[in-house]
């Protein structure tokens, strides 16, 4: 009889690749049935995030829940950056967790959940050449991850110190990943990376020196492929030719992420992100002419140390004049090990929250706009899941939400379908026949 494995995924898309790792290396040991119950599991994984303050402070309060019903025998282990950051801290707040895994430690988990209160968080661990087993949570879309750790120094991030230097992951790798997705019924292959357009700086090994838009090349080749996305371009590393092959290869969806931070170039250049307000519109308006219809998120952090209201009005300037289609905005919150957690110049909470319900509030106005535009236009959308209210949604090229009535036969294909109606979230159409 197999075990039950409860895991609880927080954070990145990286992190739910790493999941995915995790249950394959585990199933390769012995087999596990996934579920939902943590009451049922024989083995519950947090797999954590340290980006933002909120999800740090969560995770003790949530294992305390976890160990006070989980089944008799039943293991605890806690995973990526909190776990990278933490330690040995884990267990000595929570000694009744059973292991400790890192974020650049993730092929050790078969070996550790069998060794009591293990902690394995080796920042320099070098995973680029391992290959990790087969197991994926959609038959429709492959994450593959292409490079581990990040070689930036943004002085709010604390990622570095959990994720170590970057890596790129060997090309013949990826494709062969890619290909293996597709043999097994993928036709959207999902590109992770903390830069992915930083990628081929630096390999482990010996490998053929590759970068990213050579890579894109080579993922539209393999046969089966018929959309790529990734996550996230760095602004710094937008050159000509990743924009221009982004525009071109009808296989590449037309959305990005393209991270601002801020609009500020004097926060910017505080942030350490290496690039000005200038640099950054002038990529988005080569974006938007070479790639008509192109949908464009964004992260921005408002109240970060000595932001001045002229820096602020400098964010809404770049809002207003971007207009992203999607924006995920937070508060500024001091992580440990970053520099900016020294600084002396904080910004007042109140001051700070003022400003970013300003931002969404404008956010807000402009994708009601851009989802109201959509009504009437026509997208290819790939269909990926069943709704409980008989309605089957998909993504479009450029990433909106779309539902139609319909049923299982839809999922796993492209149809061309007409917007008929919109909400801020979504979007509702009608395939054509």
């Amino acid at each position: 009889m197999s075990k039950k494995l409860f895991i609880e995924t927080l954070g990145c898309q990286m992190n739910v690749r790493d999941s995915e790792h995790m249950i394959a290396e585990l199933n390769a040991k012995e087999p596990y049935e996934i579920t939902t119950n943590s009451e049922e599991a024989d083995l519950i994984i947090i797999h954590t995030c340290a980006v933002r303050e909120r999800p740090v402070h969560k995770l003790f309060s949530e294992l305390g829940a976890f160990n006070k019903k989980k089944k008799a025998g039943a293991k605890i282990g806690v995973a990526g950056c909190t776990a990278s950051h933490l330690g040995k801290d884990i267990i000595k707040r929570a000694p009744y967790v059973n292991f400790v895994l890192g974020a650049r430690n993730v092929s050790k988990i078969a070996e550790v959940v069998d060794r009591d209160k293990a902690v394995e968080i080796d920042i320099d661990y070098d995973e680029s050449d391992f290959a990790f087993k087969d197991f994926r949570s959609s038959s429709f879309k492959a994450f593959i991850n292409i490079s581990i750790g990040c070689d930036k120094s943004c002085t709010f991030c604390i990622v570095p110190k959990t994720r170590g230097d970057e890596i790129s992951i060997p090309a013949d790798l990826i494709v062969n990943e890619a290909k293996k997705a597709v043999a097994a019924g993928a036709k959207e292959i999902f590109l992770l990376g903390q830069n992915v357009n930083n990628y081929g700086r630096r390999f482990s090994g010996e490998h053929s020196k590759v970068n990213f838009t050579e890579l894109l090349r080579q993922i539209s080749k393999v046969a089966g492929v018929e959309r790529i996305r990734f996550t996230s371009p760095h602004p710094l590393h937008m050159d000509d030719e990743f924009i221009e092959e982004f525009a071109n290869n009808p296989k590449i969806c037309k959305s990005m992420h393209v991270p601002l931070q801020s609009g500020s170039t004097d926060i910017l250049k505080a942030m350490k992100r290496g690039y000005s307000q200038e640099w950054f519109l002038n990529r988005i308006e080569k974006l938007r002419a070479m790639a008509p219809g192109v949908s464009i998120s964004t992260d921005i952090i408002v109240g970060f140390p000595g932001e001045s209201d002229a820096d602020f009005d400098e964010t809404m300037k770049v809002a207003k004049e971007v207009q992203f289609e999607q924006m995920f905005s937070f508060k500024y919150s001091p992580r440990p090990l970053t520099e900016a957690a020294e600084f002396d110049n904080a910004i007042d909470g109140e001051i700070a929250s003022e400003r970013l319900h300003r931002l969404q509030e404008y956010q807000d106005s402009v994708v009601d706009n851009v989802m109201q535009g959509q009504v009437g236009k026509v997208f290819d959308v790939y269909f990926e899941e069943l709704r409980a209210d008989g309605h089957v949604s998909g993504r479009s090229s450029n990433n909106f939400l779309v539902k139609v009535k319909g049923s299982e036969e839809l999922l796993g294909r492209i149809f061309n379908v007409k917007i008929t109606d919109s909400a801020r979230m979504s979007l509702t159409g009608e395939i054509l026949a």
